[in-house]
């Protein structure tokens, strides 16, 4: 691990979190369970942060620096093309993934107005499905302790929904898990929704909040239940209620889902940035 702090005259403007794998360097974490990754650094002081960083690495030995999934619009793609050079670096910069996204309308009758006819159709039918089936309600968890004590019946579903799901969920990435979700749930920026159908929960979405923004980190659902689509409603409910909050985007995170583009995403590209040195 090299972890880099960069400061300007004792104040702390930037944070470089790396890790070392051979003779390559590259952002600390997995993309499996990071959707985006990115140097920290104050508003402007962007160039400045990466010129430090760049010259502090000049004493590592490596061949690459490998800075993955850095997000659409972030100042660190325009600073490596402007810094790189001065240091005797080669930059490319290549899509790496897409995060499919939605910008939010004002209200939902707008937003179903402007999926594609099919989709409209097809939401509202299985909307009314669901309906005739039992009592729906939106169950939306944000109290810290709520949320935690709300997380097993959340790995529950997110297990039971995929075989996939289930092994990807360990022991080891549960506690990680838990661990990052009270984390966050602590300041705020974790929604925890529940699809319920006659008092029982039969399906999750976990959201990350940003300002007005919400992110869908990840989900399950009942698979008894899955006659009726609740997988796909969960998702598409908890967008509603993020359109009656106020919200102005709704990001699906990494993948390619069909659900998402069902649902009005437009793919948004993660970049790769590759440097070598000459």
């Amino acid at each position: 691990l090299i972890l880099l702090s960069v400061r300007n005259g004792g104040e702390l403007v930037g944070v470089a979190p790396l890790m070392r794998d051979g003779d390559r360097l590259c952002f600390a974490g997995d993309t499996e369970i990071c959707d985006y990754m990115d140097f920290i650094a104050a508003a402007g002081e962007e160039e400045a942060v990466l010129s430090a960083v760049l010259r502090s690495l000049g004493e590592e030995p490596w061949q690459e620096l490998v800075l993955w999934a850095v997000p659409d619009g972030s100042p660190t793609l325009e600073a490596l093309k402007a810094v790189s050079p001065r240091f005797g670096l080669r930059v490319d910069i290549e899509t790496e993934d897409v995060c499919p996204q939605l910008d939010l309308p004002s209200t939902w009758s707008e937003y179903l107005a402007g999926l594609d006819k099919k989709d409209r159709h097809e939401l509202r039918r299985k909307l009314r499905k669901l309906g005739q089936a039992g009592e729906v309600e939106l169950e939306a968890v944000e109290e810290p302790a709520a949320v935690v004590a709300a997380l097993d019946d959340f790995l529950r579903l997110y297990r039971d929904s995929r075989s996939d799901k289930a092994a990807f969920m360990t022991e080891q990435m549960e506690r990680f898990f838990r661990a990052i979700v009270s984390a966050l749930a602590a300041e705020g920026r974790v929604e925890l929704i529940f699809l319920n159908l006659g008092g029982v929960r039969v399906a999750a979405v976990l959201c990350f909040c940003e300002g007005e923004e919400s992110l869908l980190y990840n989900s399950g659902y009942d698979p008894n239940y899955a006659y009726l689509s609740v997988g796909l409603l969960s998702k598409a409910l908890a967008l509603r209620k993020a359109i009656e909050e106020g919200k102005s985007r709704f990001d699906f995170l990494r993948g390619h889902e069909p659900y998402k583009y069902d649902l009005g995403a437009k793919d948004v590209p993660v970049y790769r940035c590759t440097v070598r040195r000459r």
